[in-house]
């Protein structure tokens, strides 16, 4: 039984269907199927009840889908230990917010590079919620998200607290909410003030980066809430008016979550120890 064969078995069942876990996993429709037939025949049992070009998990299925959920978290463990073999090698996948890379991760990596130059690190950036999705499917290491979170398969750190201001005016109905997209932790929390304030429901322009949104609000298009420090450091800041926002939706704790069921790296305990002992 291969791995690249469970593998397909548990995107199909992740993702619903054939073509959902294609693109997943970056292949092509027929590939996905003539896998999940071999496992079938492999095992002498059909995986799926098919209904029309629907699929529904069989009974076999699902004790399958236990045991390969199991049997890819050690192939996960066992290649984290491998990379770990020497403290100077092998390779740390981080996810951040794009606000908090921007403010916070650089120094944080400087201190991994010195401490373990032969250490390669891959960065990318997504909202909370698909963070969290990605440390839980073992794609990430760790993941900088924003709290709080509870989840009894993540091992959760405060690194940092951000404080979100308001931005713009939100009192100018024609105006709408400039926001990152659907899973950011601080688009939530905008859209919470705005209605525990009782303003008008005002219409989400989607942003991909801090500068855009940043550059928007500035010249006048909408408003927004961001971290104060964020709005600081830009370059644009002097032409910024920042107004408080009552607590509890002003304070936000950033975490760094890890899954619990990971194999402990240097490299990530020397990242986390970097928020520690970072300047007052």
């Amino acid at each position: 039984m291969e791995l690249s064969a469970l593998r397909t078995f548990v995107a199909v069942v992740e993702e619903g269907g054939i073509l959902a876990a294609s693109r997943r996993l970056n292949t092509v429709q027929s590939n996905v199927t003539s896998r999940i037939r071999r496992l079938e025949q492999e095992l002498g049992t059909d995986l799926f009840f098919r209904k029309g070009r629907g699929l529904e998990l069989a009974p076999p299925g699902r004790v399958l889908l236990d045991y390969a959920g199991r049997l890819l978290r050690l192939a996960q463990q066992t290649e984290a230990a491998v990379r770990q073999v020497g403290a100077g090698s092998g390779e740390l996948r981080i996810g951040t917010m794009e606000t908090f890379a921007a403010i916070h991760l650089p120094r944080a990596l400087k201190a991994v590079r010195k401490h373990h130059p032969g250490v390669t690190l891959q960065v990318s950036t997504d909202t909370s919620a698909a963070l969290v999705e990605q440390v839980l499917a073992h794609r990430l290491d760790c993941a900088f998200v924003a709290g709080p979170i509870a989840h009894p398969r993540l091992v959760c750190e405060p690194v940092v607290e951000e404080e979100l201001v308001l931005v713009g005016d939100p009192g100018c109905d024609d105006l709408p909410l400039i926001l990152f997209r659907e899973g950011c932790a601080y688009r939530a929390r905008a859209l919470d003030w705005q209605r525990n304030c009782g303003h008008p429901v005002s219409s989400v322009m989607e942003m991909g980066t801090l500068e855009g949104i940043v550059g928007c609000v500035s010249a006048g298009l909408g408003w927004t809430l961001l971290p104060r420090r964020a709005l600081d450091l830009s370059p644009l800041a002097a032409e910024l008016e920042k107004k408080p926002v009552a607590d509890p939706i002003a304070r936000v704790p950033t975490l760094m979550v890890r899954h619990a069921d990971g194999v402990p790296m240097q490299a990530m305990d020397t990242l986390a120890q970097a928020f520690v002992e970072r300047p007052a």
